[in-house]
């Protein structure tokens, strides 16, 4: 059985980064194992990627808007989404193995996570705006927001504007239609209010915090919710690191810092909001990828 479950996921990844540019030679070597929770199986998956480039704007690449799947490279958002969806769709299959299940699964997962009600439909279907994300999924049962269960959190409403009075930014605002949707997007997010730990209560919040919780980032600045996203991990100091795709690094890194000191050096910050994956359904199971090139 596990020469089987390392055979169907090598499958699926390979045929993922095929779809990509039409070879597998970027796959070296996966190992996967499923953790007694999605959130530990979240960061066992999140883990293989560390060392793939930082690369923005990758779902901007065709003119329509269409599911783009990439596992060689990530931003902060499509690294999150990908492992998010590795780690349902595996909890999915994993008691009944199938590679073409598997990438079935894994794409409809992504596509959930990505675009708003699991549909894409257009530019503004996806979403853009991380409040957006975090509301969107936790209706869908994928998620659940837990800021307000932290000590030290705060409950506020902050005006989001950011896309529409960047329209230089998003080449896809050109079209009066998707710029209206867009605006519309903005106008209901500003209204909401949410609970979030801002950063002179992020050291004792950090101590609550579970190994692979959601941690958002937010931006500091007038018109933009959330800046960054990442994966909280433990390491050996005890303390919870941010596992990510940084642009600082250029790379998928585990920072070198805990998280409270990332948000003090990081001035553009000013607080985080977490999530968690919902419990999985059933039993785990582990499984190891075989060796590529």
């Amino acid at each position: 059985m596990k020469k089987l479950f390392t055979a169907f996921f090598l499958l699926l990844v390979c045929s993922l980064v095929r779809a990509q540019d039409g070879t597998s030679s970027d796959i070296r070597s996966l190992t996967l194992l499923s953790g007694k929770t999605p959130a530990e199986t979240a960061i066992n998956i999140g883990k293989q990627f560390l060392g793939k480039p930082y690369i923005p704007h990758t779902l901007d690449i065709n003119p329509t808007e269409q599911l783009v799947v990439n596992l060689r490279e990530f931003d902060c958002t499509t690294y999150l989404e990908s492992v998010l969806a590795l780690t349902l769709a595996w909890q999915e299959v994993a008691t009944r193995p199938n590679p073409v299940l598997a990438e079935q699964s894994f794409r409809n997962y992504l596509t959930r996570l990505r675009y708003r009600n699991g549909r894409i439909d257009g530019y503004a279907s996806r979403l853009h705006y991380f409040s957006d994300w975090l509301r969107d999924n936790e209706r869908k049962g994928l998620i659940a927001d837990v800021s307000n269960e932290l000590p030290g959190n705060l409950t506020v409403a902050k005006p989001v504007s950011y896309m529409t009075t960047a329209t230089y930014k998003y080449p896809h605002l050109s079209n009066p239609d998707t710029f209206k949707q867009l605006a519309q997007t903005e106008a209901s997010l500003s209204q909401q209010t949410f609970a979030f730990i801002p950063t002179k209560n992020i050291r004792q919040a950090e101590a609550q915090l579970h190994e692979g919780d959601i941690v958002m980032l937010l931006a500091a600045r007038p018109g933009l919710d959330m800046k960054h996203v990442g994966l909280a991990i433990r390491q050996p100091n005890g303390r919870m690191h941010l596992l990510h795709a940084s642009s600082d690094h250029g790379m998928v890194v585990i920072s070198p810092y805990p998280i409270s000191e990332y948000l003090i050096q990081h001035k553009r910050l000013s607080g985080i909001r977490v999530a968690r994956l919902r419990p999985a359904q059933g039993g785990v199971a582990s499984m190891t990828a075989g060796e590529g090139k």
